[in-house]
């Protein structure tokens, strides 16, 4: 691609588009103007008739129109302002918790009010919580919505709506200068025409397109760019698995003595799964075939032991070895572990993460190009240009569904040798179907961790309705009084880490007024670094006995003095990530943890077979079985928490009859059309893997 196309195709063209937006966009994985047309809906609303109160059923999202009859400011624990809206066929509640006063003062009893949101019951019936509204005079008249309304993907600091603008402002700008013209005949866009229109199609779907193939991801429009996006990730990965063959692995033959040392030093033995993972990873360490191994075993199972054992040989052999972790959080949790384990071995473990300022950030890449540092545990940060290994002979990344194929080989280049590649161990508590991951990332070689360590009781799991609130609160009390710790999870999966901090952080007030006996902390994704590392080591201290967070705790925090987690709306979640979460409880040998699902009345049934299969089973990969088999039925949540691959909107789970189709149609590609392969990959993947004909 020449520097001319690059400009532009650069966000920046966009109107609107200033330094502090394209920041935002960039977090989305947004970086150029065809990023912003393919950033496409995770979901549509109906906002193209308006609903009656009397007839808005329960939980169902409607759109309602009505007269404000009054508006008040309350305090029951927490403000809350309460708008009274009436229709003519009946009452509704709208109430709101994070709210100015000019909102207050806007929603003005005797004016009209449009509202979008889910009806929910309240104390004085039908309600409507933080919905989306709009205020306007009686006399005047507000267009109904035309189309289905997209929702998309967002992050903090920009709202729907701006994002929706410089999206549609990006097709523009694609259909004025011909950024997506296709580059092969072949392609066969349906009766869109072409990829513009396709695209223009998904982004603002005709109120009469079926509504429920839109959410499954079964439209035609969705199929065609969904197998697309499949073909190319098979295109990425089989570009690099080739550039990767003909290439060596460092040979580590050399066997420590300071394994015997570095086991005896533990206060537990291996269990018999990890005996028998660790004999499998060793043999891979000592060939010279480059080791690419998926290392699976459910949450609290001893993963990152064995880790520590394959970074000993290498560094016995005088190889370096680059951790790679989804979070800060887990990777200071890593440092702490490691640096724990090999203290009195003399090796030396580093920690990088993108916090990292300049000064220590400069003499890390001068210890690493020295190969003074022998383990360097890190973020996405590890990544960046100028990190730069001497010697780095095994990459160790966990929970690798949250890094892309092309971030997982780019580690492959930092060996620090011409033609030779470092080992590559890749873990997750999350299991992966052998098949699914032999055809999404290539031959993989498989162990299974399926024995969690001596004395780990099973977590009990239960649930109640919010009615039972109350109840739980005092329970939580009584848990903390006695020294024991908690975590009260606040889930919100919705359009920005904002609302999600907000919501947290009413939660917080909530509960710390509730209950002024106990030291309460808050931990959400918006806090800074220092700021959640505070709180989570006084946490980890017993200085705060209960935390108020996000799913934020979902990877990397360890506390085994916490033996009590409350899910708030656990019906928002997948079934993986409740896994996930509840796992951090229950790490204390021979001790009781308990898991509380607190969810909202009425539950649908796919969330109530979600809560049950939680109550029925601690086995993680019974619930990965269980989440499939709910997945692929076109659950609504699976686009955003597929957590397979970094996709855009592909689902390999609900998209696996594509997958045959995918691969054969990449293989074609690969070998006849070798120039709209490189379209493909970088414009679904970007410009993050360099293509080439090996």
């Amino acid at each position: 691609m020449n520097e001319e196309f690059k400009d532009l195709q650069s966000i920046q063209n966009l109107k609107g588009v200033g330094p502090k937006g394209e920041s935002s966009l960039n977090n989305l994985g947004i970086f150029s103007i065809p990023d912003a047309a393919f950033h496409l809906p995770f979901r549509y609303e109906d906002r193209s008739y308006i609903t009656p109160i009397t007839d808005a059923s329960y939980q169902t999202p409607v759109l309602i129109e009505g007269e404000i009859m009054k508006s008040t400011v309350v305090f029951r624990g927490r403000r809350m302002l309460f708008s009274e809206i009436y229709d003519g066929t009946g009452k509704l509640t709208m109430r709101m918790f994070n709210f100015a006063m000019a909102q207050h003062k806007a929603l003005e009893k005797g004016k009209m009010i449009r509202c979008y949101g889910t009806i929910t019951p309240g104390p004085n019936g039908k309600q409507m919580i933080h919905p989306q509204y709009q205020v306007f005079e009686k006399e005047d008249s507000i267009e109904i919505e035309k189309n289905l309304t997209p929702i998309y993907p967002t992050t903090s600091g920009l709202q729907q709506n701006k994002l929706k603008k410089i999206i549609e402002n990006s097709l523009e700008f694609c259909d004025k200068h011909n950024l997506l013209k296709e580059e092969s005949e072949k392609k066969d866009y349906s009766k869109y025409g072409n990829l513009l229109e396709t695209l223009k199609f998904l982004h603002k779907p005709p109120v009469e397109t079926n509504l429920i193939e839109l959410i499954e991801g079964k439209h035609p429009a969705q199929q065609v760019l969904i197998k697309e996006e499949l073909v190319a990730h098979m295109l990425c990965a089989g570009i690099l698995k080739n550039e990767l063959e003909g290439r060596t692995g460092p040979s580590m033959t050399e066997i420590s003595i300071r394994e015997d040392d570095f086991l005896e030093s533990l206060p537990f033995d291996l269990t018999n799964a990890q005996n028998k993972v660790w004999k499998e990873i060793s043999g891979d360490l000592l060939d010279k075939i480059p080791m690419r191994r998926l290392l699976q075993g459910d949450v609290g199972s001893g993963k990152t032991l064995v880790g520590a054992l394959a970074a000993l040989h290498a560094q016995s052999n005088d190889y370096q070895t680059a951790i790679l972790c989804p979070t800060e959080i887990l990777a200071e949790q890593h440092l702490t572990s490691f640096s724990n384990w090999f203290e009195d071995l003399g090796i030396n473990v580093m920690l990088l993460t993108g916090s990292a300022k300049a000064k220590e950030r400069k003499q890390i890449v001068e210890h690493l190009a020295k190969g003074t540092i022998d383990i360097l545990i890190g973020t996405h940060a590890i990544f960046q240009a100028g990190i730069e290994f001497k010697n780095l002979g095994l990459t160790i990344i966990d929970e690798q569904h949250r890094f892309g194929v092309h971030q997982r080989f780019s580690m492959l280049e930092k060996g620090g040798k011409e033609n030779q590649s470092p080992h590559q161990l890749i873990m997750t508590a999350t299991p992966i179907p052998r098949t699914l991951a032999m055809t999404v990332y290539g031959s993989l070689e498989t162990s299974i961790i399926d024995e969690l360590p001596p004395g780990r009781n099973p977590v009990q799991t239960s649930s109640r309705p919010d009615s039972y609130r109350e109840k739980v609160i005092k329970r939580v009390e009584e848990v903390c009084l006695t020294g024991k710790r908690a975590y009260w999870v606040c889930t919100l999966i919705e359009d920005s880490d904002e609302l999600e901090a907000q919501s947290a952080e009413e939660l917080y007030k909530e509960i710390s007024t509730a209950l002024p006996k106990l030291k309460v902390g808050l931990v959400h994704g918006r806090l800074k670094k220092d700021q959640k590392d505070s709180v989570i080591e006084k946490f980890r201290k017993g200085d705060i006995q209960l935390l108020v967070c996000t799913t934020v705790i979902e990877v990397g925090v360890d506390v085994p003095e916490a033996t009590l987690m409350i899910i708030e709306n656990p019906e928002r979640l997948g079934l993986s990530q409740l896994h996930q979460l509840r796992g951090r409880v229950g790490r204390k040998a021979n001790t009781d943890s308990h898991c509380l699902l607190l969810y909202k009345e009425p539950l649908s049934g796919l969330a109530e077979e979600r809560i049950k299969t939680m109550e029925a089973t601690t086995d993680g990969f019974q619930i990965a079985e269980k989440d499939l088999e709910l997945r692929g039925a076109g659950d609504i949540y699976g686009i955003r928490q597929s957590g397979l691959m970094d996709l855009k909107i592909a689902n390999p789970i609900r998209d696996s009859n594509l997958l045959l189709d995918a691969q054969e149609e990449a293989l074609e590609l690969g070998k006849n059309d070798k120039d709209f392969a490189k379209t493909l990959v970088e414009r679904w993947i970007g410009n993050r893997v360099d293509y080439s004909d090996s």
